[in-house]
């Protein structure tokens, strides 16, 4: 991918930040819905979910 992004008139490096950076966003969103999903779930009424299977 350097060799790639060096042929550009101005060139630019690409670090191990930008991918701890794309990781650490990904995880978060993934945590994110997890735990609201969790949550609804919990909270949800049994007896409702119940009555419609």
């Amino acid at each position: 991918m350097n060799k790639w992004l060096q042929d550009f008139a101005y060139p630019v490096g690409i670090g191990y930040g930008v991918f701890l950076l794309a990781a650490g966003i990904a995880f978060t969103i993934a945590l994110l819905t997890i735990s609201v999903r969790a949550i609804r779930a919990a909270t949800a009424n049994p007896v409702k979910s119940l009555r419609t299977e």
